[in-house]
C-alpha cells in the first residue's frame, strides 16, 4: 500500500475515532466496574477521576494518531496530569494497569468499525504502540512519585531521630513517627558506627532489610559516622540489634535500655549514646553491648546516668545491709579477690566470707568472684563513698 493510501485510511480511521471518542469513556467505565472489584469498592469522586483519565487517554491517542504518529506523545502529563495526587496515591500501578487493559479491550472490540476500509491492521498497530507508551508513562508517574515518598520518609526518619536524641519527644515528633506508619512498642536504641566507604542511605537501607528479615520495626538517622537506629517491637533487643551490628562498620554497638514506647526513648538513646563513647575502655566487649554493661566505663567517662545508677542500684543496697558487708567487699577486692586473706584480715571464717558475698551478689545482681563485676563493684564503691563524704572532705 502507497503512503497516499496509507494517509486516506488513517484520515478516514481519525473521522470515525472522533466521532466515537465520547462514548469510549462511558463503555471503559461500564467495563471496569463489570470486571475489577477494586474500582467497584472506590468512592464516587475516586471513580469520576478514573473516567477523566480514561477520557484523556483516549483524546491523547486520537490526536496522536491524526498526526501519524509523528511524535511520542508526552502521556505523563497529557494523561495522568488529569489526576490529582490523592488519586495517585490510593490508585496501584497494578490498578492503572488494569484499567489500561479495560480501554484496550473497549477499543479493540469496536476495531472493525472505527477503522477506515482497509485500516484494521494500521489501527491494531498503533493501538500497540501507544498502550505501550502508555504502559512506560504510567511507570515513570509512579517511579517518580515513589522517588519523592521515599525522599520524604528519609526527612521525617531523620527527624524523629534527631528528636529522640535532643530529648524532643512531644508530639510533634509523634506526627512525624505516625506519618511513617510507626505503632511499634517496646522501643530501644541502638548505636554503632557507619561502614567505611560507604553513603548514609545505603547503609540505612541495609539495616531496615535486616530489620523486615527479622521482623522489627527500625527508623534510622546517620550523624557524621554514627548511625543511630530505633528498633520497635522486639522480644530480646540483643537478638534484634544482632542483624543490625552486622551491617555497622567496625567498632563498638551499642543497645540502650529497652523502653515502653517512642514516648521514653531518649533515655534509652541517651545510655547507648553514651555507652557509643565510653566502649574504647572496654575493647574487648562482646559486639553489640548492653549499654548497662559499660556502666563503669560511663560512669568513669562522666556519664551522671550511669553514676547515679551504680549508686543507687548497686552501692546504697550494700550500705543498706549493714557495714559488715561493704567492709567483706572492700578487703575482697583489695586483696586480689582472696578469700582466706579476706577472712583473716576480718577475722572471721572464709565461709563467712562467702555468705557475705553471696549477699553482695544478690543485692546487686553482680558477683564479686567475677572479674568483670568486680571491676563494676569496684566504681561503684568509690562513688558511693564520694556521695557519703561531708562538705568539709
Amino acid at each position: 500500500m502507497d503512503t497516499a493510501s496509507e494517509a486516506a485510511i488513517r484520515e478516514q480511521t481519525s473521522e470515525r475515532l472522533e466521532k466515537a471518542m465520547g462514548t469510549f469513556g462511558t463503555a471503559a467505565l461500564a467495563r471496569m466496574e463489570e470486571q475489577l472489584p477494586w474500582f467497584r469498592r472506590m468512592p464516587p469522586d475516586q471513580r469520576s477521576w478514573i473516567g477523566l483519565v480514561a477520557q484523556a487517554g483516549i483524546a491523547a491517542f486520537v490526536e496522536w494518531f491524526k498526526s501519524a504518529e509523528r511524535t511520542r506523545p508526552a502521556l505523563a502529563g497529557e494523561v495522568f496530569g488529569t489526576a490529582p495526587r490523592e488519586l495517585l496515591r490510593s490508585m496501584k500501578l497494578q490498578h492503572t494497569i488494569d484499567m489500561i487493559r479495560v480501554i484496550i479491550d473497549v477499543v479493540e472490540t469496536r476495531l472493525d468499525e472505527l477503522a477506515g476500509p482497509g485500516g484494521e491492521a494500521q489501527l491494531r498497530e498503533a493501538i500497540l504502540r501507544y498502550t505501550r507508551d502508555v504502559a512506560f508513562g504510567a511507570a515513570q508517574v509512579y517511579a517518580r512519585a515513589a522517588e519523592t515518598r521515599a525522599a520524604w520518609d528519609a526527612r521525617l526518619e531523620a527527624l524523629v531521630v534527631n528528636a529522640v536524641l535532643r530529648g524532643e519527644v512531644d508530639d510533634g515528633m509523634h506526627s512525624w513517627a505516625a506519618a511513617l506508619g510507626w505503632t511499634s512498642k517496646p522501643v530501644t536504641v541502638v548505636a554503632g558506627y557507619t561502614p567505611e566507604d560507604e553513603e548514609p542511605e545505603v547503609t540505612i537501607d541495609q539495616m531496615q532489610l535486616a530489620a523486615r528479615r527479622a521482623r522489627v520495626d527500625v527508623l534510622a538517622g546517620v550523624q557524621g559516622r554514627r548511625v543511630v537506629v530505633i528498633v520497635g517491637g522486639a522480644a530480646d533487643p540483643l537478638e534484634a540489634a544482632r542483624p543490625i551490628a552486622a551491617k555497622c562498620g567496625p567498632g563498638p554497638v551499642v543497645i540502650g535500655p529497652q523502653v515502653d514506647d517512642l514516648y521514653e526513648s531518649t533515655g534509652s538513646a541517651r545510655a547507648a549514646m553514651a555507652g557509643l563513647r565510653a566502649a574504647a575502655g572496654w575493647p574487648d566487649a562482646p559486639r553489640p553491648v548492653l549499654a548497662a554493661e559499660l556502666l563503669p566505663e560511663r560512669a568513669l567517662d562522666g556519664d551522671d546516668a550511669a553514676r547515679r545508677h551504680l549508686v543507687d542500684e548497686v552501692y546504697n543496697p550494700m550500705l543498706a545491709a549493714g557495714a559488715p558487708l561493704l567492709d567483706t567487699l572492700t578487703t575482697y577486692l583489695e586483696q586480689g579477690s582472696s578469700l582466706e586473706a579476706t577472712a583473716r584480715l576480718l577475722f572471721v571464717h572464709p565461709n563467712t566470707v562467702r555468705y557475705r558475698l553471696r549477699r553482695v551478689a544478690e543485692l546487686t545482681g553482680l558477683a564479686p568472684t567475677d572479674g568483670r563485676n568486680a571491676f563494676t563493684l569496684r566504681i561503684a564503691l568509690v562513688l558511693g563513698r564520694f556521695t557519703d563524704r561531708s562538705p568539709q572532705s
